[in-house]
């Protein structure tokens, strides 16, 4: 059988792997397909989908994580099989991308007030692209040797709670879900247990999401139970993603490439049926 991972990231957001490098480590691990998910980003897409007609039927959906909040809770929407040129997705994600970036500016200054001797250029190096997240950030402050790792840069200067926290512009799911759906796509939640709610997270279902992230690393077989029986309650797609972004280390919440995985016929099937 053939399998696809539908969460991954590259370094166009904040994953480690170029998109090509990301495929030749996806066939490493015995994987024929990926969704490429990059946070707020589709620049990625194009070179993965043509290093991937390089290789033996590798299947690549073009895809997108949004960031979005809805009652103060952030909420991730993923998007599957976008057209990834649309115009109005295009302009939208220049927008968030600007954002970030003052976003980014604004770390730094808190940052340099607790005696961190870090610039928006260096953050920037990390990130080429130029979209700019607090990983980025913890990369660097790791490098330089001010934390030993990311789980203790967000306890120490960047959770939600950690003294340079610097909340980011977000749009709501249900604008996230428009645009995914505008664009061609179909929209899916992703790792609901984030959530944390479940009054959030059927109130969500009403904004006509098609699918629910089943399987991640971060549930454990009572989730996913828990959220298989909700996606044939309310008749949604199923998906499944190691939401990878490097290969793990003890302090990541990501999963490694495959760690969760679909049949690739399964996905076919579906991404036919919006055809």
């Amino acid at each position: 059988m053939k399998y696809i991972d539908m969460h991954t990231h590259t370094n166009i957001s904040d994953g480690i792997y170029s998109p090509k490098e990301l495929i030749k480590y996806a066939i490493s691990k015995g994987l024929n397909g990926v969704a490429i998910t990059d946070h707020d980003a589709i620049d990625g897409i194009d070179e993965a989908i043509e290093y991937a007609h390089t290789q033996n039927d590798f299947l690549v959906v073009p895809g997108i994580e949004l960031s979005t909040e809805f009652q103060e809770t952030e909420i991730h929407i993923l998007g599957y099989n976008i057209n990834h040129k649309d115009e109005v997705l295009k302009n939208t994600l220049s927008f968030l991308k600007k954002q970030r970036i003052n976003r980014a500016f604004k770390i730094v200054e808190k940052l340099n007030k607790l005696n961190i001797n870090i610039t928006y250029n260096e953050i920037k190096n990390k990130s080429p692209n130029g979209v700019i997240g607090r990983p980025h950030v913890s990369r660097l402050l790791i490098e330089k040797g001010y934390v030993h790792d990311m789980k203790e840069a967000f306890e120490k200067y960047l959770g939600n709670q950690a003294p340079a926290y610097v909340p980011r512009y977000k749009i709501t799911p249900s604008e996230a879900i428009e645009l995914i759906k505008s664009s061609g796509g179909f929209s899916v939640i992703a790792h609901p247990k984030s959530i944390n709610s479940d009054y959030l997270l059927l109130d969500i279902l009403k904004n006509d999401v098609d699918g629910i992230e089943v399987y991640h690393p971060t549930h454990n077989s009572t989730d996913r139970e828990k959220y298989l029986s909700i996606a044939n309650k309310y008749n949604l797609i199923v998906t499944a993603g190691s939401d990878f972004h490097a290969p793990p280390s003890d302090s990541s919440n990501h999963g490694d490439l495959g760690d969760e995985k679909l049949s690739i016929e399964n996905i076919k099937s579906i991404i036919n049926k919006g055809d």
